[in-house]
C-alpha cells in the first residue's frame, strides 16, 4: 500500500509538472502542447526532406505564385546573407517541365474570402479555370434578395451583419464561422432591405413614400393616374410598387405574376453568363472544337427558344396590349410546331418559327462533330507518329471536357458517350433550371405570405381590440410577434433562402461552365499547423 502511494504521488507529480508551463516561458504553454507542437513541425519538416532529391545539395521543385517571384528571390538572398558564407537557398532560373498539374492560387481579402469558401466547397476551380466566385459576390446576395426582400426584416438582417462586422476581433478565434461570414450576412442583409423597397414590403406594410398613382372611385374600385398605355403621359410610381396594392383584392395575384416572370428574367440571364463563362474557358484554352461544336450551339439553344421567352415577357411589360396573349401558350405552339392564332405583333409568329429551327438544329452540333474530330485528330497524329501514342488529353482540356486520355488510350465509343451524356444534360438541364428559378418567386410568396400572417394575427388582433385593452394587450402580441419574427423569419426563412440560392449558383449556374477539377495552392506554413486559424 505504501509502494501503491507513493507511485501515485510520483504520476500526479509527474502530470503536475507536464501541465505547466516551462521556467524558459512561463507565460507560454504547457511543456506537454510544446511537445506536442515540436513533434508536429518536426514532422512536417521531415515530410518536405523526403520530397528533396540530392545528398549534399537539397533540390526539389516547388509552385509559387508568379507575382511573387522577386519578393521570394530577396528573402532568398536576405537569408542567405545572414548565413555568413554557408550554403544558402536559391531559387532556381528557368521554368522546369512541369511535374504535376498546377495548382490554383486565388488572393482573397476579407471580403470576398467568404464568397470563394462557397465556392470551394463544390470544388477547386482548375489552374486559369473561369472562377465563379468573381460573380457569386454580387449575384448570391441579389438573388437572396429577390427571396427575401423586405425592409423590415432585411434591417434586421442588416444590423446583425453589421454587429458581426464591429465585433469581428472577438469572434476570430471563438466563432471563426460567423468572423468569415460577417461580410456575408452584411451584404445579404444590404440586399434584402433594397429588394424590400423594390417590393415595398415593410414586416407586410407598404410604405407610403411616394404618392399613389391610383384614384379610388365611389364603387371601391381603382383606376391608374399614369399612362398605363404607354402614349406619353405621366408615368408610374417612381420606385418599386406603388403601395396601393397593399391590401388590394388581387395583390397576390399580380405579386405573383410580376414575381414568377422576374425570377424567370434573371435565371436566363444568369445561365446566358455561365455559357459565356464557358467561351471564356474555350478561348483561353485555345479549344476551338469545344468553342465551336458546344459553346455556340449551347448560345443558340439558350437564346432561341428561353431567350426569346425573356422578350415576350419584356414585349408584354413596355407594350400593353388590350388583350395580351398567353406566353405560355406560344411558347407551346413554337415548340410543337402549331400555328399561334394570337401573335405579339405582325411577324413574330413568323420569327419564333425560325427561332425554333435554329434551336432544333443546334442539338445535333452539340452531339455529332466534337467525337468524330476528336477521333480524326487522333488518327492525324497517330500517322504522323507512326506508332501507338495515347493522347495527352482529347477534350484539350476545355470546359467541355473531362480530361480524358492522361496515359488512356483513345476510346472513340466512350467519347462518343460521354458527349450523349453532355448534350442531354445540358438540353434537359437547361428546361429544368429554367424551372427551378421559379424557386425565387416561391420563396418570396411564402416569406410574404408569413409575414403577413404573423402580422395579422398577432399585432393586428391587439390594435383592433377596444380601449383600454390594446393599451395591454397590444404588449404581449408585440412580444409575440418579434418572438415569431426572430425565429421563423430571421431563422429559419434566412437559412432556406440562402441554401434556395447556393443550389441555384452551385447547380443551374456552375453546371453551365465549372468543372471544378483544380487543385488547391497550400504552400508549407509552419505557423497554420501550430494554430487553428493560421494567425499569430
Amino acid at each position: 500500500a505504501v509502494c501503491e502511494g507513493a507511485y501515485d504521488g510520483f504520476m500526479r507529480s509527474a502530470i503536475e509538472d507536464l501541465l505547466k508551463p516551462s521556467a524558459e516561458n512561463p507565460d507560454g504553454n504547457s511543456k506537454i502542447e510544446e511537445w506536442r507542437l515540436f513533434c508536429i513541425k518536426e514532422k512536417s519538416i521531415y515530410n518536405i526532406l523526403n520530397l528533396c532529391s540530392g545528398d549534399i545539395a537539397l533540390r526539389v521543385h516547388i509552385w509559387f505564385p508568379a507575382a511573387d517571384e522577386e519578393s521570394i528571390k530577396k528573402v532568398l538572398q536576405r537569408l542567405n546573407a545572414s548565413q555568413e558564407g554557408q550554403q544558402g537557398a536559391f531559387l532556381g532560373d528557368g521554368a522546369p517541365q512541369a511535374f504535376s498539374k498546377p495548382p490554383t492560387y486565388i488572393r482573397t481579402n476579407e471580403y470576398t474570402e467568404g464568397w470563394q469558401e462557397i465556392i470551394n466547397t463544390y470544388g477547386i476551380p482548375k489552374y486559369q479555370e473561369a472562377n465563379p466566385a468573381l460573380l457569386t459576390i454580387v449575384t448570391f446576395p441579389f438573388i437572396f434578395g429577390m427571396m427575401y426582400g423586405d425592409v423590415g426584416h432585411g434591417t434586421l438582417l442588416l444590423l446583425a451583419g453589421v454587429w458581426l462586422v464591429m465585433n469581428a476581433d472577438s469572434l476570430r478565434y471563438s466563432q471563426p464561422a460567423l468572423f468569415m461570414a460577417r461580410y456575408m450576412v452584411l451584404s445579404l442583409g444590404i440586399f434584402a432591405t433594397y429588394a424590400g423597397f423594390m417590393y415595398n414590403d415593410f414586416f407586410s406594410v407598404g410604405l407610403q413614400l411616394f404618392d399613389t398613382r391610383w384614384t379610388k372611385q365611389p364603387d371601391g374600385s381603382y383606376t391608374p393616374n399614369f399612362d398605363s398605355k404607354n402614349e406619353g403621359g405621366p408615368g408610374p410610381y417612381p420606385f418599386g410598387m406603388d403601395w396601393a396594392w397593399s391590401g388590394a383584392d388581387n395583390e397576390l395575384l399580380f405579386q405573383n405574376s410580376m414575381k414568377m416572370k422576374l425570377s424567370v428574367l434573371f435565371g436566363v440571364l444568369q445561365m446566358v453568363v455561365g455559357v459565356l463563362l464557358r467561351w471564356s474557358n474555350a478561348i483561353y484554352e485555345k479549344s476551338m472544337t469545344d468553342f465551336i461544336c458546344e459553346c455556340l450551339p449551347m448560345m443558340v439553344f439558350m437564346l432561341c427558344f428561353f431567350g426569346w421567352m425573356d422578350v415576350m415577357i419584356l414585349y408584354k411589360w413596355v407594350n400593353p396590349i388590350d388583350n395580351p396573349p398567353s406566353i405560355i401558350n406560344s411558347l407551346i405552339c413554337m415548340a410543337m410546331g402549331q400555328e399561334d392564332k394570337f401573335p405579339f405583333w405582325d411577324g413574330s409568329v413568323e420569327l419564333a418559327k425560325t427561332l425554333m429551327k435554329f434551336t432544333v438544329a443546334s442539338v445535333p452540333i452539340m452531339l455529332l462533330p466534337k467525337p468524330f474530330i476528336l477521333w480524326y485528330q487522333h488518327s492525324k497524329a497517330q500517322k504522323s507518329s507512326g506508332d501507338h501514342i495515347v493522347l495527352e488529353d482529347v477534350e484539350s482540356a476545355g470546359a467541355g471536357g473531362h480530361d480524358h486520355g492522361h496515359g488512356e488510350e483513345f476510346e472513340f465509343g466512350e467519347v462518343f458517350i460521354h458527349q450523349i451524356i453532355e448534350t442531354i444534360e445540358f438540353v434537359l438541364g437547361t428546361v429544368s433550371h429554367t424551372a427551378s428559378y421559379l424557386r425565387i418567386w416561391a420563396l418570396s410568396l411564402a416569406h410574404q405570405q408569413l409575414s403577413l400572417v404573423f402580422f395579422q394575427k398577432t399585432l393586428t388582433m391587439g390594435l383592433e381590440m377596444s380601449f383600454p385593452t390594446n393599451g395591454i394587450v397590444i404588449y404581449f402580441m408585440f412580444a409575440a410577434w418579434f418572438g415569431v419574427t426572430l425565429g421563423v423569419l430571421l431563422g429559419m426563412d434566412v437559412l432556406e433562402c440562402f441554401l434556395h440560392t447556393l443550389r441555384l449558383h452551385w447547380v443551374e449556374f456552375q453546371s453551365k461552365f465549372y468543372k471544378a477539377e483544380g487543385l488547391q495552392f497550400a504552400p508549407y506554413d509552419i505557423k497554420k499547423l501550430v494554430t487553428p486559424t493560421g494567425d499569430e
